[in-house]
């Protein structure tokens, strides 16, 4: 499974490891593997998500070339978990005990269009409630599509469940309702409720689909989504959430989905959890999801990755004895702050002559700042530099000296 996502992230991870980390390569990288998940039926907005956060972490980031490789591959990882983290998840069987204790039977809807294994995948997650030793009846409010109730009543009948099922053309919502009075009065644990395949695109029937929900109101609606059809999927489940505010998705034939973009995009774009996912025909092929062995699946073994932000930038150079470069001045004026007695005496205990250059007067004006910082210490109490260090100050053209000399010093020495 996944072996498209998984190619997807692998090559960003090793084509960022055989080069120097700076934006172009950064913005050269996240396009081929923006196009590799398009490929891997990762929807639109995801790969947006996944790019933004990818590239948030990379740029500015000082990582050794041996560790980039790693370093891309541990946050693509914390990315992804993240997005899961995010909906969420849901133990279906503790909010059945809940209704339980109610002697209230609990109510799951499963919504989805013809062909996507809709019918069969209730029928295995009905198994799975079997085998956890509750008691189920099903409702074939599917009363359009032609051979819909004989195919649940052969999956009940092998499964020794009770169908409660009218007429085709019979209101779905009225075969719906008759279930949950079923199972009101033989206390039965659970109501799976099977409804049309509804296209997405129509309207009307996705009103239909609103009416059972709002005459049995159930505790759970599941969308159930193949994961052969890609971005068809992903746009199904859009449009199905706009209509049904479904509580999770089952993904049915993930066992044959070589690409795997499909959980990624349904979890972010309805902002609700993958649940289950079918990888067989048996009724035991019903397997709860697990963002860690998808996460496994998709990028080899997690080994001692750390599901958190990776922090891998160099420690700060140590501090040198070399002279700092000259600080950039608040104002302006490179006396700024600097009363004109203190420029004064600084200027006749030290025998300082006027600054030539803007350079010059910035430094002197710094050096000013630390004497009297320094308690304003006589001359022999402290190290005085030179400014007529020409080794230290750029020369500057005729025209700035002519400037500097006008106006700069004016207020130095009277």
């Amino acid at each position: 499974m996944f072996d498209g996502l998984h190619k997807a992230f692998s090559n960003a991870a090793k084509s960022l490891g055989e080069k120097e980390l700076n934006e172009k390569d950064i913005k050269d990288i996240l396009f081929e593997l923006e196009i590799s998940l398009l490929e891997s039926d990762v929807a639109g907005e995801v790969i947006d998500s996944i790019k933004s956060d990818l590239k948030e972490k990379l740029i500015g980031s000082k990582v050794d070339k041996n560790e980039i490789e790693k370093f891309v591959k541990d946050n693509l990882i914390f990315s992804i978990s993240s997005l899961f983290d995010n909906v969420g998840s849901i133990d279906i069987f503790e909010r059945i005990d809940e209704k339980k204790k109610k002697n209230q039977p609990f109510l799951i809807v499963f919504v989805g269009i013809n062909g996507t294994g809709k019918t069969t995948s209730l029928a295995k997650f009905a198994s799975l409630l079997q085998e956890k030793k509750y008691s189920v009846v099903v409702a074939a409010a599917d009363t359009f599509r032609a051979g819909a109730i004989e195919q649940l009543r052969e999956h009940t009948n092998r499964l020794n469940l009770k169908l409660v099922a009218q007429n085709y053309e019979s209101d779905p919502a009225a075969v719906a309702r008759d279930a949950v009075l079923y199972a009101k009065s033989h206390k039965t644990d659970c109501v799976l409720i099977d409804t049309a395949g509804r296209m997405q695109t129509s309207k009307n029937l996705m009103e239909q689909i609103e009416k059972i929900i709002k005459v049995v109101n159930p505790d759970m609606t599941i969308f159930v989504g193949d994961s052969l059809a890609g971005n068809d999927t992903v746009n199904q489940a859009r449009e199905f959430h706009k209509y049904v505010k479904f509580d999770g998705s089952i993904l049915t034939k993930s066992d044959a989905d070589a690409k795997g973009g499909a959980a990624l995009s349904i979890a972010k774009v309805t902002s609700t959890p993958v649940l289950y996912l079918g990888t067989g025909q048996e009724y035991s092929d019903l397997k709860s999801f697990d963002k860690d062995i998808f996460l496994e699946t998709v990028f080899g073994s997690l080994g001692d990755v750390k599901i958190e932000k990776i922090d891998v930038s160099t420690p700060e150079p140590e501090p040198t004895s070399e002279p700092e470069p000259t600080p950039k001045p608040i104002s302006d004026d490179p006396f700024y702050g600097i009363k004109d007695n203190e420029i004064a005496k600084y200027s006749d205990l030290f025998d300082i002559p006027p600054p030539e250059s803007d350079a010059k007067a910035i430094k002197l004006g710094n050096k000013i700042r630390q004497w009297i910082k320094d308690g304003k210490p006589k001359p022999g109490e402290s190290k005085v530099i030179s400014f007529n260090d020409e080794a230290e100050i750029h020369k500057q053209d005729k025209e700035e000296e002519s400037k500097k000399k006008r106006g700069l010093f004016g207020r130095f020495k009277k």
